[in-house]
């Protein structure tokens, strides 16, 4: 194999990698109003949630849970419509947790689920 063909190959590969890492760092944001459920997997984790609403409420509750035995965490971030912020992770591959957040005054939230 030529020298071109094998550092164009090494590039390609390298960009076609990072781009797979930068995915799995975290899963893309689910921005909802009520009501609404969301169930994202990344490599090395996976969660569910749903959204619902209670008078001028919205609660997110739901699962995550730690893939990959990697010494990495699982973590929810929750971002509300009304500025609050709330997080829950799972730490050690198998490791599921529970999470249920009431924020007051809102009906949206925004959730990502992403490796730490």
């Amino acid at each position: 194999m030529s020298t071109v063909r094998k550092t164009l190959t090494s590039a390609v590969s390298a960009a076609v990698l990072a781009g797979g890492l930068a995915l799995g760092a975290a899963g893309p944001a689910s921005a909802a109003t009520c009501p609404s459920s969301a169930s994202p997997v990344i490599d090395g984790a996976s969660a569910h949630w749903t959204l619902s609403c209670s008078g001028n409420n919205v609660t997110v509750s739901g699962w995550l849970q730690d893939t990959r035995a990697d010494g990495k965490c699982a973590l929810v971030r929750i971002n509300a419509g009304n500025g609050e912020y709330k997080t829950k992770s799972a730490c050690g591959s198998g490791v599921r947790e529970q999470f249920s957040f009431t924020f007051k005054g809102t009906k949206e939230a925004q959730a990502r689920l992403a490796i730490a």
